[in-house]
């Protein structure tokens, strides 16, 4: 089985030396430093008292690796955008795509009922650059729970967690989905399938789409936020309007807000992040945790005022920094591929 992960970053590289672990033949693209020290030294996977080193083909060049089996694309929302061209070598007729990132997918809608099938998020996806050229009929979703780190060029660290959420869009338990799974499990990753991934999607972005920009905007870390009254209760509000949302398209939520939010001030004094990427003068990633959310209750007719304020202060804030937006603000359609998968 060939697995190509693109984005070999923290976890990126976590998947990668499991999977290679695991019997997979796994290749990578990444850049800059890291890449480098992968190339020349393997990549390091530190998890415990444990130190693995695998070495693996690595490059920037899409183009040296050919056609895979998957490709599990491991960067943020608008990276991911941004590559989409330059992955199109990897893509041959049956390869399957695992979008692990945060976020409103840009799929999202792919498989839903028929009058929504088509209808493409511009917040994540402007000029319906993925859904042109890597195919939304490609996609398998995946949500991430490790906690990881790079601690030096070529090196990771595991903190905690080894699940992994996986389904298909249209609610199908695929053979190529069960053949994942099964190359995840061997290296180690547990799995766990969904009827409908985007349930899972929801409850992760659920927390996300307010405690990051929340912190992101005041400097506060998750117990804070979770805990002061005034904080806690506008996360409550954008929760509520998020989760009337996402249940308008069909979702559901095994959790519900209070104990989500209590979940969250049990982690401790965590920096999300949004507010390590504000500190380190990075982009932020807000267009697939809010935007998109906003987006969606437009189109199902559903006002979303407290979403709507942090997601302005929360732009025009980054925007003063230089850190938005991440997606060009205009960005013509990209014709599709006239080869897809079936």
């Amino acid at each position: 089985m060939k697995i190509c992960i693109y984005g070999a970053g923290a976890i990126g590289g976590f998947m990668a030396v499991m999977l290679k672990r695991g019997g997979a033949d796994v290749s990578l693209v990444a850049r800059g430093p890291h890449l480098k020290a992968i190339q020349e030294n393997g990549l390091k996977l530190l998890m415990g008292e444990e130190e693995i080193v695998e070495r693996m083909p690595a490059t920037n060049d899409p183009r040296e690796l050919g056609e895979q089996d998957y490709v599990i694309v491991a960067l943020k929302a608008h990276q991911a955008w941004e590559s989409a061209e330059n992955m199109a070598p990897l893509l041959g007729k049956d390869t399957a795509v695992v979008t692990a990132q945060n976020g409103v997918p840009w799929w999202y809608f792919y498989g839903l009922d028929a009058s929504l099938a088509d209808h493409r998020l511009q917040s994540v996806d402007p000029g319906n650059r993925q859904w042109n050229i890597i195919g939304p009929q490609r996609i398998i979703g995946a949500t991430v729970y490790p906690a990881t780190e790079i601690i030096e060029p070529g090196v990771v660290k595991h903190i905690y967690g080894n699940q992994f959420g996986l389904g298909e869009p249209d609610r199908s338990e695929s053979e190529r989905l069960r053949k994942l799974a099964a190359a995840l499990d061997a290296g180690g990753l547990k799995t766990r399938f969904y009827d409908d991934i985007r349930n899972d999607i929801w409850i992760k972005l659920w927390g996300n789409l307010c405690f990051n920009p929340i912190s992101a905007l005041t400097g506060a870390t998750l117990d804070v936020i979770a805990t002061e009254p005034g904080t806690r209760g506008l996360a409550r509000n954008m929760m509520i309007e998020a989760q009337a949302i996402a249940e308008k398209f069909g979702a559901t939520f095994r959790v519900d807000v209070e104990r989500r939010i209590n979940g969250a001030a049990g982690v401790g004094a965590h920096r999300t992040s949004m507010l390590q990427d504000v500190d380190k003068g990075r982009p932020i990633e807000l267009d697939a945790l809010l935007t998109a959310v906003q987006e969606m209750g437009r189109l199902a007719d559903i006002d979303t005022p407290f979403i709507d304020s942090v997601l302005a202060l929360t732009q025009q804030m980054a925007r003063v920094r230089g850190l938005y937006p991440t997606f060009p603000e205009t960005a013509q359609a990209v014709p599709a591929e006239p080869a897809a998968a079936s």
